[in-house]
């Protein structure tokens, strides 16, 4: 399946640059004929190198770089502002923008589909203005091809609502994903309860039973303490159950279902125990389950760790961000005791660590300076067009 979306990415991509190409080629073209373009077979080359080449580059670009479109639509919407304002300033030859109204509109959809509201209700309203914007100044209103922005303003109108649809039908999804993980959760609380802890509160009536058959011997004492301890255990197997139950029917402090970003993720772990600091660029990313349900362990267990060992700590951040194509997670705390605290050894580390390298991450952790923890976790991030694609599936 991974295979048949690549390809089909492929696709789309091969049809979006031959678009773009026809796109250049007519604007070069229309060099020869609008009124005041000469100058022979120099004119169509002239028309080639001008931003009708500089934002179908910047455009197809998004695919390789999803995180930064808002930087790519300001980049073309300033490129196609200079294309139209610079000529008119200094007299020189202007260009004909079809390529950059195609391209403009294909960012516009973009925007329209990945940005967070506030930013697409910027960028979108500032794409569509140029767009409509350059055939008008550009050719000047006594000519027939000033007519064409109108169809500028009627394809900047389809790519817009393309891009919302699209939205929309993510927004679905990972609505149905969170359905079914409630579900899910629902149906297992459900079977925990009529069946995990029917089973142990038999086990504790039974035990209570026999213990008072035992006490009432007064040489069974030792088999009255061992009956005690056997009741103790599975008091607290019970409640530990009827615990599980109760986080199960909560969604809150599970992780974030598939098609949540990465920086959700990040900020459910850390709760409200924790200050998160989230680089921007990963609230545009989503973040497949298996790294969820990983970022969530790893931080819980490492805020876990915070509570066990340094209980007056008063600042504890966890922070994440993009490195050199990683994904950078740090927890921090104050709060270290200069002498350790006596506690029951544990596995924490050598679970995260653990749970870390099946994805291809390292862990460390380690003091600081002013009696600080730091622990810091490292995952591939892979390539921007492909974000996590060579994570194993399954975990």
């Amino acid at each position: 399946m991974r295979g048949t979306g690549a390809r089909a990415r492929r696709g789309m991509l091969g049809t979006e640059i031959a678009v773009l190409a026809a796109a250049m080629v007519a604007d070069a073209l229309l060099v020869l004929r609008v009124p005041g373009h000469g100058g022979g077979w120099a004119a169509p080359l002239g028309g080639l190198v001008s931003t009708g080449t500089a934002v179908p580059v910047l455009v197809v670009l998004r695919r390789r770089f999803p995180r930064h479109i808002g930087v790519l639509g300001s980049a073309v919407a300033a490129l196609s502002v200079l294309g139209t304002v610079v000529p008119i300033v200094t007299g020189a030859r202007s260009q004909p923008p079809i390529a950059e109204i195609l391209a403009t509109g294909l960012l516009t959809a973009a925007a329209g589909r990945k940005l967070e509201p506030k930013r697409a209700a910027a960028l979108a309203p500032a794409l569509g203005v140029v767009m409509i914007a350059a055939p008008l100044l550009r050719y000047g209103s006594d000519v027939p091809e000033a007519l064409s922005a109108v169809a500028a303003a009627a394809y900047w109108g389809a790519c817009l609502g393309v891009g919302l649809i699209l939205r929309a039908a993510d927004g679905r999804e990972r609505d149905a994903l969170e359905r079914v993980r409630g579900q899910e959760r629902l149906q297992l609380a459900r079977e925990l309860h009529d069946l995990v802890s029917h089973h142990v509160s038999g086990i504790v009536v039974r035990v209570q039973a026999a213990r008072a058959i035992t006490e009432a011997k007064t040489d069974e004492d030792d088999h009255a303490a061992v009956y005690r301890e056997i009741e103790e255990a599975g008091s607290a197997a019970l409640a530990a159950a009827r615990r599980l139950v109760g986080m199960l029917r909560d969604t809150e402090g599970v992780p974030p279902p598939a098609g949540a970003v990465l920086g959700d993720a990040v900020r459910a772990a850390a709760g409200s125990f924790a200050r998160a600091d989230i680089a921007e660029e990963l609230d545009q990313l989503p973040v497949p389950a298996q790294l969820a349900t990983t970022i969530h362990r790893v931080v819980t267990e490492a805020l876990t760790n915070v509570r066990r060992h340094a209980p007056a700590a008063a600042d504890v951040a966890v922070s994440a961000r993009v490195e050199a194509d990683e994904l950078v997670l740090e927890i921090r705390n104050d709060g270290v005791p200069a002498t350790p605290l006596p506690s029951p050894g544990g596995f924490g580390i050598i679970g995260m660590t653990e749970r870390l390298a099946m994805l291809g991450g390292i862990l460390t952790a380690g003091p600081e300076a002013g009696s600080r923890w730091r622990v810091a976790a490292r995952l591939p991030l892979g390539g921007e067009d492909a974000p996590f694609e060579t994570l194993p599936r399954g975990i």
